[in-house]
């Protein structure tokens, strides 16, 4: 089987209150069906043999579902492949003795606490600002008694996806969030499940955002370019009509 070599200059950092830098390393011997995450995990076997310490990251599932694996790669969160999590992209789409620059997201918000990983919390709390339905449901309906356009729900499925990683806030230049926010209002406010509390959701999710200290939205783009799942830019003037019209319906 053919090997590779890459030349990864990684962003070490020892705690949150301590000055980072890039650092140099050589992996050797890796194999192209190598995820990127089994590939530091490599480099961080060699590092604990020599008895240095390993490389902190975050990952959980490595299915590309939960999105913790998120770091930015050369320049790219989630790097260079479209709609893939850094757990799913695979060395083949590298070159042997590529050099690779791997840093953690780069957002005030998104506080680094080592190395690669970051607190990303701040998202957990502009979902608890209104990102529920906070209703007894009782048991789950019939899936056919609930008349429901296939337009909306197949809209509503899209957003849903989203897996709250943040490359959104990383690639955007004002560190916005405002993506995520856009699908999680969006998912709710497309049922009539969140009917019941659709203004006060959108203003109390959005005003968690701002005090949260993203940034606002100016509309290029980064954020549906590098979103592992594809989520549209349409979600964000969902959201902002979803403002509009909370905002009428409150006074």
């Amino acid at each position: 089987m053919a090997k590779m070599t890459l030349n990864l200059v990684v962003w070490r950092q020892a705690d949150a209150n301590a000055a980072g830098r890039m650092v140099e390393y050589v992996v050797r011997d890796a194999s192209p069906d190598m995820s990127f995450l089994e590939m530091l995990d490599v480099l961080n076997e060699d590092l604990i043999k020599r008895g240095e310490e390993p490389i902190a990251f975050d990952s959980d599932c490595r299915e590309g579902i939960c999105g913790s694996c998120g770091v930015v790669i050369d320049g790219v969160p989630h790097g260079p492949e479209p709609g893939t999590t850094v757990c799913q992209l695979h060395l083949r789409h590298f070159r042997d003795g590529e050099t690779v620059a791997v840093e953690p997201w780069r957002a005030a918000s998104f506080p680094v606490q080592k190395d690669l990983v970051v607190d990303r919390s701040a998202l957990d709390r502009i979902m608890a600002a209104g990102g529920y339905v906070s209703f007894n449901a009782g048991g789950a309906p019939d899936g056919n008694a609930v008349p429901i356009s296939k337009s909306k729900a197949d809209a509503a499925f899209d957003v849903a996806a989203c897996i709250g990683c943040g490359a959104c806030v990383a690639a955007c230049k004002n560190a916005s969030a405002a993506l995520f926010t856009a699908a999680k209002i969006s998912h709710l406010a497309l049922l009539p499940q969140g009917a019941a509390e659709r203004e006060q959701r959108v203003l109390r999710m959005v005003a968690q955002h701002d005090k949260e200290g993203f940034g606002a939205c100016s509309n290029e783009g980064e954020c549906q370019a590098v979103c592992p799942k594809e989520i549209s830019i349409a979600a964000i003037a969902r959201m902002h009509r979803e403002v509009m019209h909370a905002t009428v319906c409150s006074r």
